[in-house]
Parts: structure tokens; sequence; C-alpha cells
């Protein structure tokens, strides 16, 4: 029985490689940085320059428009604190709303969204998992993100 061995490359090598494996290596840093928690329904990686999506996890499905959309949501930290946002066709509720991260509850579900130098990253939670644990796993991503100036 063979033991599968994952190997990510340091983001700063990803750069020079081809769209195909730069995306594989995104798909494998957010399976084991958010997916492997248990409390993320679904995420993204999306580069602002463009609103490229980056890397998707399986079934997370988001248009250009819903993409434009949650990074337009930075510009005005305030409305969306008073008025909330609108994601997948329901009102979110703003819990937090500042010029890098904005948390939104519709019911029992949630929404994280974390703003780096280039990329946007995307998280959903649902009513069985724990808010905080995806929070700071989005956040811990980020923070990964932002040291290498991502």
């Amino acid at each position: 029985m063979s033991k599968q061995i994952n190997f990510v490359l340091p983001l700063e090598k990803l750069e020079n490689l081809p769209d195909s494996i730069r995306m594989n290596q995104l798909q494998t840093l957010l399976h084991d940085a958010l997916i492997s928690t248990h409390h993320i329904q679904g995420c993204a990686i999306v580069r602002r320059k463009d609103a490229s999506l980056r890397a998707s996890s399986v079934g997370f499905t988001l248009y250009p428009d819903q993409v434009q959309m949650l990074l337009d949501v930075f510009r005005n930290p305030a409305q969306n604190r008073e008025e909330g946002i609108y994601f997948e066709d329901k009102p979110y509720k703003c819990i937090r709303s500042d010029k890098n991260s904005v948390y939104a509850k519709h019911n029992k579900r949630g929404l994280i969204l974390v703003k780096t130098v280039t990329l946007l990253l995307i998280a959903t939670y649902t009513e069985n998992m724990y808010p905080s644990v995806c929070v700071e796993a989005v956040e811990k991503l980020a923070d990964y993100f932002k040291e290498k100036d991502k």
C-alpha cells in the first residue's frame, strides 16, 4: 500500500509556473488550510486585479458578477454594517466590516471575506459549523498570503 504525499511549493515559486499547476497548488492550500478544518462549507481564492477565480473548493461556484460584488463590498464598510450585503440572493447582516475583513450572517449560515494585497479569500459556513473556527482559518491563511505580499 502506497502512502500519498502532498507537496506544496512555496508561494514565491508559484509565480513562474503555468496557471494549471499554480491553480492545483492553490487548491491544495485551500484544502489543507480551510476545508480540512471541517468548519468551512465552501471557499475560494480570487485575484483582486481582474476578479478571476484562482481556486475553489469542490461544488463552490462563484459567477463573475458575484465575485465583483464581493470585491466591491470593501469600498464602504459603514454602509455594509448598516445595510448588510447580499450573497446567493439572500440578505446577510454584517457582523464585522472594515477595510480588510467582512463577516456576515444569514440565519445560521455565514460568509467570511478577507482581503490581502492581491487576493480575496471567501469562505462560507453552515449551522453545524463553528463560525470562530472558520474565521480563524481564513484569517490565518490571509496572514500567510500577506507575509508573502500576495
